[in-house]
């Protein structure tokens, strides 16, 4: 979708500019934007410390940026080719707790707000279209 325009209105002699669709507009998609390099952030750091047996696991660590909601969020976890993920993220009787989402995600609080903060900063000024994509919001 394109970035929506202004729009000018006249009332009583007096001009109006609105910019409240397009600033809207620009705040839900740098939103996604931030969103988006964190989710690639954590599975990278996530992948670094999953218990490389096969390799599949690494492989189906993905995020996911939902938008069909009126405020994006962030899903991170394993594909269903991953699905036994889950026994390393949590542990079992016979498979310890290696915690990789959660320690990538926990460790990382700082460099995940520096991340998000460079996106959000730049709201209502020129560099925010420069940063916003039209691309996938979902990968590995």
């Amino acid at each position: 979708m394109p970035l929506p325009k202004s729009v000018k209105f006249k009332k009583n002699g007096v001009e109006f500019l609105s910019n409240c669709n397009r600033i809207e507009y620009t705040l839900k998609e740098l939103t996604r934007a931030a969103l988006r390099d964190t989710g690639k952030y954590i599975c990278r750091e996530a992948r670094k410390k999953v218990k490389r047996r096969t390799g599949r696991m690494a492989k189906n660590t993905q995020y996911w940026v939902r938008s069909k909601q009126e405020t994006p969020d962030l899903q991170v976890g394993f594909k269903p080719g991953g699905f036994y993920g889950i026994f390393q993220e949590i542990g079992t009787e016979r498979e310890p707790k290696i915690a990789a989402l959660t320690t990538s995600t926990e460790g990382n609080v700082a460099t995940i707000q520096k991340i998000q903060q460079q996106y959000l900063s730049a709201v209502g000024t020129e560099s925010a279209e420069s940063m916003i994509e039209e691309g996938e919001y979902s990968g590995e």
